[in-house]
């Protein structure tokens, strides 16, 4: 987990939770994994068509809830046209990161939305 999250969700119970964040942060790390490697290995689709499976099964839990913060975060310096979460998952392989800076540049968004959402739940 990102060391900044976990210290956040310290003090959360919800395994749901504890479960978008690690996938978050499998996401996260995939596509920063595939950019920086200028490749994307079998490996790296198989666990991209995983997560994609994951978020199509889950994250309409979660999707309402995120959206007041990543609306409030900034993507290249300027607010996001769409959910960041969705914009890395529209891919339609791991490859496609491959050279994609707006991609990279939906990682920070997405993970201050979700750091939002933590501390919001923790008030």
């Amino acid at each position: 987990m990102n060391p900044f999250t976990r210290f956040l969700s310290r003090n959360q119970q919800s395994k749901p939770l504890h479960r978008l964040i690690e996938q978050c942060d499998r996401l996260e790390a995939l596509v920063i994994r595939v950019y920086k490697g200028q490749q994307a290995t079998l490996a790296d689709e198989q666990e991209y068509a995983e997560l994609q499976a994951w978020f199509q099964a889950n994250y309409a839990n979660w999707q309402e809830k995120l959206k007041p913060h990543w609306q409030k975060v900034l993507t290249g310096g300027k607010p996001p046209e769409q959910d960041p979460i969705l914009r890395l998952l529209a891919a339609a392989a791991a490859s496609n990161f491959v050279g994609d800076w707006v991609a990279m540049q939906h990682l920070p968004a997405m993970r201050e939305a979700l750091n939002r959402f933590v501390v919001a739940q923790n008030r």
